[in-house]
């Protein structure tokens, strides 16, 4: 009987964890679904982008209140989950405070005080949170694409948060021998005396019923985050070190289009000509992208990996005039139609199954994309290394390349290019007649 909590425990941990991987492995599988594309250069940038963005959260901080108190947040949920490896340990082999024995009184004492510092910081934090959320009603929380689902998973994560440094204090404020050490309680002793009058039976109770729903929240809270916005908290590192390492401004030359150019320009060219032995055909089988699958794996995890904390959209001057554009909600669709995809690749044992819709119409409208003046602002205000500008650009190529559908204007403009060498409607010989008048 005595071992019945440690088989239980392990069963609860190999579930929690089992479903995880579970979920890592679809996740990859569906990233995976992106076209390859080589991300391998400049790896020492790279590596400098993903320290101070993800790990120095650097962009955060550029607005200094809710950066500074999400930094609070990170660091108290990095380093307080130091403590479940002593859990899991206890929980797997019927320990008690198992660090105790491993490093000295003091050094315990020091990490676990710690500990309740952050988790006091990190309720102030995460109740900012909320009421910035429902109460101040902060203009990015309020847009369109933050209605249902959206809106009620930014509060499910807080009150996650909150549920998990409650019962961590409240496992330290009833956990007597601990209280008697001295060591540690910098904030559970004021905690303790709300108990003051129970016996030691019912304090163990309490202390073991928030230790199990302790480590049990922390097993859900890690199998939530497959489904919430904040499996940033995983893709953040790899996102800002795969991210483009180019200026912004810059966009990617298709080689096919550079090379039928330079055939055209040159008079020697043969251009009925076969490519010569060993040289492949470059012509992609689809310029641009109107579905998921036409997108790199880069621009999906970053679909995944976007916060949702709409900083992009609240700096889009095309969502500032009030037009229909909002980066957040590109990077919202493109990871709705990727789960869509994969759950009909689930439903059909692995293969997709052409289900009559794509990202470009059904999710993602023409006049989005065409409101978009490529201004960057969006990249630049991404915390996470995002860049919506990348997937609006794909699909305005699919349009022109593909469907020739450009708005009349940039057509005329095109034309004139052609016809003027120059946007405007009038004869190259006339282009200096303003001079006269």
């Amino acid at each position: 009987m005595e071992y019945i909590p440690n088989v239980l425990f392990a069963i609860a941990l190999a579930i929690g964890i089992g479903y995880f991987v579970r979920n890592v492995r679809k996740l990859i599988r569906n990233i995976k679904l992106g076209q390859d594309v080589d991300v391998s250069d400049q790896k020492s940038q790279r590596w400098k982008n993903m320290i101070n963005i993800a790990l120095g959260q650097s962009k955060m901080v550029r607005r200094p209140i809710s950066g500074f108190l999400h930094v609070i947040v990170y660091v108290g949920f990095i380093i307080i989950n130091i403590e479940v490896l002593e859990i899991i340990i206890d929980g797997l082999f019927g320990t008690h405070r198992i660090g105790l024995k491993i490093v000295p009184e003091s050094v315990y004492g020091f990490l676990i005080g710690s500990f309740e510092i952050l988790a006091v910081l990190v309720l102030v934090s995460v109740i900012v949170f909320w009421l910035r959320r429902n109460i101040i009603k902060v203009k990015r929380f309020l847009s369109s694409e933050m209605k249902g689902w959206p809106k009620s998973d930014g509060n499910i994560i807080l009150y996650f948060e909150v549920v998990l440094m409650c019962l961590f204090l409240v496992m330290n404020a009833t956990d007597t021998p601990f209280q008697e050490l001295a060591h540690g309680n910098v904030i559970s002793q004021y905690i303790a005396p709300w108990f003051n009058g129970m016996s030691e039976a019912t304090l163990h109770t309490i202390e073991r019923s928030a230790w199990w729903l302790h480590i049990l929240g922390i097993l859900i809270f890690l199998n939530y985050l497959y489904f919430s916005k904040h499996l940033h908290i995983l893709l953040a590192f790899p996102n800002t070190y795969y991210g483009s390492v180019e200026p912004k401004g810059k966009f990617n030359n298709l080689e096919s289009v550079t090379n039928e150019v330079k055939l055209m320009m040159d008079p020697n060219a043969d251009p009925f000509a076969a490519p010569a032995e060993g040289v492949q055909d470059e012509t992609p089988a689809k310029f641009g992208a109107s579905d998921v699958q036409d997108l790199s794996w880069v621009q999906l995890m970053s679909a995944y990996t976007c916060t949702e904390c709409g900083r992009c959209t609240s700096a889009c001057p095309a969502n500032l005039t009030g037009k229909k554009l909002s980066p957040r909600k590109i990077m919202m669709d493109t990871r709705d139609r990727l789960e869509e995809v994969g759950k009909n690749i689930d439903a059909n044992k692995g293969e997709f199954k052409d289900d009559g819709k794509q990202l470009l119409g059904d999710y993602i409208s023409h006049e989005e994309l065409w409101a978009c003046t490529t201004c960057n602002a969006c990249v630049e205000e991404c915390p996470v290394s995002i860049n919506p500008l990348s997937i609006i650009m794909e699909m305005r190529r699919y349009l022109v390349m593909e469907q020739s559908a450009a708005p009349m204007e940039l057509n005329n403009m095109m034309t004139n290019i052609e016809n003027n060498g120059a946007p405007w409607p009038y004869n190259q010989m006339d282009r200096l007649n303003w001079k006269d008048e």
